[in-house]
């Protein structure tokens, strides 16, 4: 089996509600994300040329507005360059669901919390703790997000028939359940999560070679402090 290519892409900048945990908010890419989208498509098909891949029909994105208004600007570009795409949307792209508490602040979600005696005070940290998970209808901890994105990034290349030549995948989605997904793959080490980040619309190449595994070979993590509270 030869290796497989594949694109990790954050969406661009969008539109949110100020400190709002809440990744699955339903608002489009801000201008700036738009710009970032078609210099997504730009820089695909440079590596396409600069390493002689081909790039696969189907794109792969969540189904949050923004991951698919990047794939669909990033496809219009590379439209225009003599590569065509379509997309598929997947809930299993998705980021880390917060449940029930969808949509509201932190403020806010820590003031539930403190008004129902069945739970106990969350940590300080723990809109960045990998392991927390809210106790409520829907949650997910950002571990269970990875562990989700992980599982369908093996099987979009358990699933691909031999290509007659080297193919990127490109895969739209987001920057927290794309870096916890890195360390069920192997990518990342557990104490490195916290301290990184994804650019928007900027991709990030991996490998798959079904002797050796996952392999990051190609665009940046954003470095970032453990302090901050840059929505993924």
């Amino acid at each position: 089996m030869s290796p497989r290519y594949v694109a990790l892409i954050r969406h661009g900048a969008y539109h949110q509600r100020p400190a709002t945990p809440s990744a699955l908010q339903p608002y489009p890419l801000t201008e700036a994300g738009r710009a970032q989208a078609r210099q997504c498509g730009a820089t695909i098909a440079e590596l396409l040329q600069r390493n002689g891949w081909s790039l696969d029909k189907v794109a792969h994105c969540s189904t949050e507005l923004r991951a698919w208004e990047t794939a669909q600007r990033a496809g219009q570009e590379l439209a225009t360059r003599g590569h065509a795409m379509e997309t598929t949307q997947t809930p299993l792209l998705s980021e880390r669901s917060v449940g029930s508490a969808a949509n509201l602040s932190v403020e806010e979600i820590e003031a539930a919390l403190a008004a129902d005696p069945r739970h106990p005070e969350p940590p300080e940290n723990w809109k960045s703790d990998s392991a927390y998970c809210l106790p409520y209808p829907g949650a997910e901890s950002l571990m269970m997000a990875g562990l989700r994105v992980a599982g369908y990034l093996r099987a979009v290349v358990a699933d691909k028939p031999e290509p007659p030549k080297a193919q990127l995948t490109l895969i739209f989605g987001h920057g927290a359940s794309f870096r916890h997904a890195a360390f069920h793959l192997g990518l990342l080490g557990r104490d490195e999560i916290a301290g990184l980040s994804m650019y928007h619309a900027r991709p990030l190449l991996l490998c798959y070679n079904a002797a050796s595994g996952w392999e990051h070979f190609g665009g940046d993590w954003k470095h970032r402090s453990r302090s901050s509270l840059e929505p993924d």
